[in-house]
């Protein structure tokens, strides 16, 4: 048992000009104050206390001496020209050393700090101190210390040395024994004169009560409980579960991949090969027959120039599918293949019911480069801006390792658990879902685009008249883009902060645009964005969302700049979609040419139809969509959320699920099938995410307040007993992206076996 000792000091004396001295000597330290203690916050303003206890740094016993033997001196003085009378007290502390699985209860002050003792005990190689206080504040520092003396225990020194964070309500620090040679370690705890640094008022003023007594005013009740944190063995589970988990989902693939070529094989065997082999496909020839679609009387296109494979047959015919990327022809990604292409694009995309013939005019192979480019202009992207991310958040763990400042990073600290150098292991383990699922899609969709090409290579031309026009660029980048969400979420949970939070948000915008961008792309494939232009808006967007971090808490001008853009910019795409990218603003050379040809579309498009739109299932999407959009842009302007970056990935979200929701109904609208896979994939995709949101939004942390006011919010882990709600979060969002995005794949599976031009065009 470990003897320490406590001395109380109290004086009458409130002149700060003639302060009491007291000087304790020990045998291997000594210890000195004033009465009265004086405290610097903010603005320099003091705060006197006239009533000071300290604990002396305490010795063990040795066989020479008894555990009580101990030699102390205590030297009291002032310069005072007058009397001055103080009380001196000195005690013998009965619960000095802290007991495991133990609560001791205990109080403190500015002036009256409190440590304690704890040993390590055999067969335990890790513990979490768990400090609670009923009351918010005073604020208040804990400290874990090695056993050294003097012990840093003031406000001003408490953070020199060991690991420290601010508290309120709640505190936990995980502590391992190779940390601590000795196996023993003080846990130190210090009430802060002010409490601005836990989120309380800040001084107005640096006029105040200069001479005010403060003492027993500031004063907290804290209970300390030290538990053994878990073994090695559960972090093993924890990756066993993590890998396993996610490699199930190879399995599944496997294994339907394997049903769907035993079911191909039984019906070759058969003889009645079905048109489409099941990678949307097709893998027979249909005889064509002319046939001028429904409801095109307005620019009717004869089926010569409306059925685009037919007028492409000249350029491909011949070629094989494996020679895309052997002409150096196809290095033009934007160009027309069709000389009269410019002539009859206004005719055919202004008619009133588009089929996707209409649509799909292009060179396969020049359209397929094209979005090629987005694969591999992602690739760059995520190579630049992964490394400085992944140096800045090394430098971030290593200042946290080295000052020992647990404030820096936004944990949850009733569930972080360390590993090597990291504070958090358990959540960057929990993002290996998106790196594995993004990488398994990867693999899906590279079968389909061997499958694809194989199947090009042996069926007739004329075919090429069938199905949605493949082109596999997009979701190349999009399992990429799932990937580096990992990559980027694990590095942004390294060191969760308010200045790194668009790390985790960043490849999220782009995954949104992406499958935006995918879902348009699969019915207008010749008027779908460039690769440049989509990522240069995405480019737009992070710059938004970091003005929005360093500016969009308090100053309304930049909210409505924002919302002003955000507006427009619903607007003017809203007008390229509606008008199938045909839309110009031009006119006579006049100055006036603009604004005449802008009025000219406003009164015969919006006033002249109003009552029947010309494309009234694409006006009842714009209208629907543009609510949504400018509701967004009222709400920021009114409420502006401090967490600018979740709001902006909200904007995204909801974009995309009304377009998505949008497509399926005009699918099912247009006597369209949903075949089993992707009916399987879309219930499993709403499942998923409906329990990833619930997770989400169990706030375990917040970078939007203090660090001590974060804390409030830390839970315990619920999951194996090593991960935490937000752990859980991400596995169940990296699945909910992995179904979203095969719904996306197999979607218009149905379709292989139809004629372009008797798929329309929503």
């Amino acid at each position: 048992q470990v003897d320490a000792v406590r001395v109380y000091v109290k004086s009458s004396s409130e002149n700060l000009q003639y302060p009491v001295l007291f000087v304790v000597r020990q045998q291997k330290g000594v210890l000195s104050w004033q009465v009265p203690l004086i405290f610097r916050g903010l603005y320099q303003r003091t705060y006197n206390y006239q009533e000071v206890s300290r604990t002396l740094c305490p010795s063990e016993p040795t066989p020479e001496r008894g555990p009580s033997d101990q030699i102390i001196f205590v030297d009291v003085s002032s310069m005072a020209p007058f009397n001055i009378t103080y009380e001196l007290l000195v005690t013998r502390l009965e619960n000095f050393q802290l007991e495991t699985n133990k609560a001791f209860n205990f109080t403190a002050s500015p002036s009256q700090p409190q440590y304690f003792l704890y040993k390590f005990p055999q067969d335990v190689d890790s513990v979490i101190i768990k400090v609670v206080s009923d009351a918010v504040y005073p604020c208040s520092v804990v400290s874990v210390q090695d056993i050294v003396c003097p012990v840093y225990d003031l406000d001003h020194n408490v953070e020199f040395n060991g690991v420290y964070q601010s508290m309120t309500k709640q505190a936990a620090i995980t502590v391992q024994r190779k940390d601590f040679p000795g196996e023993q370690f003080f846990v130190v705890f210090v009430i802060k004169p002010e409490d601005y640094a836990c989120g309380g008022s800040v001084p107005s003023s640096i006029h105040g009560n200069v001479n005010r007594t403060w003492n027993l005013q500031r004063t907290k009740n804290l209970q300390v409980t030290i538990v053994p944190s878990i073994k090695k063995s559960v972090y093993i589970q924890a990756m066993f579960f993590s890998f396993l988990g996610f490699l199930s989902f190879y399995l599944g693939s496997v294994v339907v991949a394997f049903v769907h070529y035993i079911r191909v094989r039984r019906k070759a065997s058969a003889g009645r090969l079905s048109p489409e082999d099941g990678s949307g496909i097709r893998t027979s020839s249909h005889p064509i027959t002319a046939s001028t679609p429904e409801g095109s009387s307005y620019g009717a296109i004869d089926e010569s120039s409306s059925s685009g494979g037919r007028q492409l047959s000249s350029p491909e015919r011949g070629l094989p599918a494996g020679s895309d990327t052997d002409s150096s022809v196809e290095e033009e990604s934007d160009f027309d293949t069709m000389p009269e292409i410019e002539s009859d694009k206004n005719v055919i995309r202004t008619k009133v019911f588009l089929y996707l013939s209409d649509l799909s005019r292009k060179d396969r192979r020049i359209v397929s480069k094209k979005y090629k480019i987005y694969f591999w202009n992602i690739i760059t992207i995520a190579v630049f801006y992964a490394l400085p991310v992944i140096q800045l958040v090394i430098t971030y763990q290593t200042v946290v390792n080295v000052t020992g400042n647990q404030d820096i990073c936004y944990y949850n600290f009733l569930c972080a658990h360390p590993l090597g150098v990291l504070s958090a292991f358990n959540n960057i383990l929990s993002n290996v879902g998106h790196m594995l699922l993004g990488f398994l899609f990867l693999l899906i969709v590279l079968r389909r685009d061997i499958l694809h090409r194989r199947a090009m290579e042996m069926k007739d031309v004329y075919t090429l008249d069938y199905g949605i026009p493949k082109h596999f660029g997009l979701f190349y980048a999009m399992g990429i883009a799932l990937m580096m969400e990992g990559v980027l979420s694990a590095c942004y949970h390294v060191c969760p902060n308010y200045s790194n939070f668009q790390f985790d948000t960043s490849f999220m915008y782009m995954i949104a645009g992406l499958c935006m961008l995918k879902l348009y792309q699969t019915r207008h494939p010749d008027i779908n964005a460039s690769a440049y232009s989509a990522y240069a808006s995405f480019a737009v967007v992070i710059c938004l969302a970091v003005l929005g971090v360093v500016f969009g808490k308090n100053d309304m001008w930049f909210w409505i700049i924002f919302s002003m853009i955000h507006v427009l910019a619903s607007l003017a795409l809203s007008t390229q979609i509606y008008y199938m990218g045909r839309f110009k603003i031009d006119g006579p050379d006049s100055d006036l040419g603009i604004f005449r040809r802008a009025a000219m579309v406003l009164y015969t498009d919006c006033i002249q139809q109003c009552s029947r739109p010309m494309y009234m299932d694409r006006m009842v999407l714009l209208i629907v969509g543009n609510l949504v959009n400018w509701s967004f842009a009222i709400f920021g302007l009114v409420y502006r959320p401090r967490d600018f970056a979740s709001y902006i990935l909200g904007i995204f979200i909801c974009n995309l699920l009304l377009y998505l929701a949008f497509y399926i109904i005009m699918k099912l609208r247009s006597s369209e099938k949903l075949l089993p896979i992707p009916l399987f994939c879309i219930v499993a995709t709403a499942v998923v995410w409906a329990a990833a949101l619930y997770f989400f939004f169990q706030t375990l942390s917040s970078w939007e307040e203090t660090p001590a006011e974060s804390r409030e919010k830390n839970r315990p882990c619920i999951l194996l007993g090593f991960f935490d709600d937000h752990d859980v979060w991400h596995f169940l969002s990296a699945a909910a992206l992995f179904f979203s995005f095969l719904v996306l794949l197999t979607l218009d599976d149905d379709l292989d076996a139809v004629r372009r031009d008797k798929i329309p065009v929503f």
